[in-house]
């Protein structure tokens, strides 16, 4: 039987023979990550036994519980292609884990199952342009009105991530009974891909974020995930995982850029000795350590609350928003002291550090904005008390 230590080996050495070369031709040769090339990563992964830390072994996964798949899934982000090669990437990954707990038998035959092997992709259309639901899902403005066969979804949604070439998209939309989430299928007539917005990030999602428009878009009862007017608290079902799954994919990133800048500094001389010798330097690579350290403590604690309480716990929503706010700005602080250490080169592609702070910029933004969440957990501490 594979234990977790092995697995975590084997996936760090899966990332650094096939997933880095790949890597490289993506971010300084100019190759798109598009299907083909996550189909490749994701059989080779396959081929190396460390596919699918997400998914249930009934689907070709893993089967981890969350304590586990900190350990693997840092391995897994040594890369910023890694977490989309062992299909632990978002949206699928907050999908995978909503449809494994909410859908119904026959949804999870239908969209499950392709989903969790790595067959399709899939994507969630929450976020909508202004006045619309932001960080705000009380805002919501697409509605779905009920008819004699089933519903008509109509509605605006922007930064609807994957959503060029998924398979199906989890769209979330206001009704009498309130919000509800809808699977609708990728050749419905009524869902409208539209424009691939320009976002610093683009190297670690196919599909990109796009502009969707739901137009008299009909889907039958059976498309309704779990419970018509729960779909906000269903969306809770996937937020904590979610969160912490882009914890642990970005510290692994942190902890690569942390090794590559240690190399680079100690090649590198300047006034007669190695730039590791100079104090200032050592300091920012301390202060890196620390926030590794940190980050990796927080992201453990929360793993094990959402495995011993379930990740609809009040402590877990309360741990995932301190990881997240916490882990989210040290892996930019690590990043931007790379980039400082490795000087003139650290702004240039030709060092992957600056392609890793660019891309990461976006972390302390998706999944809850760092100012909601420190807001959040103000509020439930304020609570406590009273």
């Amino acid at each position: 039987m594979t234990t977790v230590a092995q697995l975590v080996e084997r996936t760090r050495e899966f990332v650094r023979d096939h997933v880095i070369p790949v890597e490289r031709e993506v971010v300084a040769g100019g190759r798109v990550t598009d299907d083909a090339l996550r189909l490749d990563l994701q059989k080779t992964a396959k081929d190396a036994g460390v596919f699918g830390p997400l998914s249930d072994p009934a689907y070709g996964g893993l089967g981890l519980d969350t304590r586990a798949q900190a350990r693997v899934l840092e391995a897994a982000g040594a890369s910023l292609l890694g977490p989309l090669a062992v299909n632990a990437w978002a949206p699928d990954d907050g999908n995978i884990h909503l449809l494994a707990h909410v859908a119904d038998p026959e949804q999870r035959e239908r969209y499950l199952a392709p989903l969790a092997s790595g067959e399709v992709r899939s994507a969630i259309a929450m976020t909508e342009p202004a006045p619309g639901a932001g960080s705000d899902p009380r805002m919501l403005q697409t509605v779905a009105e009920e008819t004699d066969t089933g519903w008509i979804i109509n509605g605006s949604k922007h930064f609807t991530t994957g959503a060029q070439g998924a398979a199906f998209v989890i769209c979330v939309a206001r009704t009498a009974d309130g919000p509800t989430m809808f699977l609708v299928d990728q050749d419905n007539p009524g869902l409208r891909v539209g424009r691939r917005m320009p976002t610093l990030d683009h190297t670690s999602a196919p599909g990109g974020h796009c502009e969707v428009e739901f137009a008299d878009c009909e889907v039958p009862d059976e498309a309704v995930l779990g419970t018509v007017g729960a779909g906000l608290e269903l969306a809770q079902v996937r937020l904590a995982p979610s969160r912490l799954i882009f914890c642990m994919n970005w510290l692994g990133l942190a902890v690569r850029a942390q090794q590559l800048t240690v190399d680079h500094i100690t090649r590198r001389h300047a006034f007669g000795v190695a730039i590791a010798e100079h104090g200032l330097a050592q300091g920012l690579v301390a202060d890196s350590e620390i926030d590794i350290a940190a980050a990796r403590g927080l992201i453990a604690t929360a793993a094990a609350t959402i495995d011993e309480q379930g990740p609809l716990s009040a402590q877990a929503r309360h741990e995932t928003s301190i990881a997240k706010t916490f882990v989210s700005e040290a892996v930019w602080r690590v990043l931007d002291r790379a980039v400082q250490l490795h000087g003139a080169l650290g702004v240039t592609e030709d060092h992957l550090v600056a392609r890793f702070l660019v891309e990461a910029r976006a972390f302390r933004i998706y999944e809850g904005p760092s100012e909601v969440l420190r807001w959040s957990i103000a509020r439930r501490v304020l609570r406590g008390p009273r």
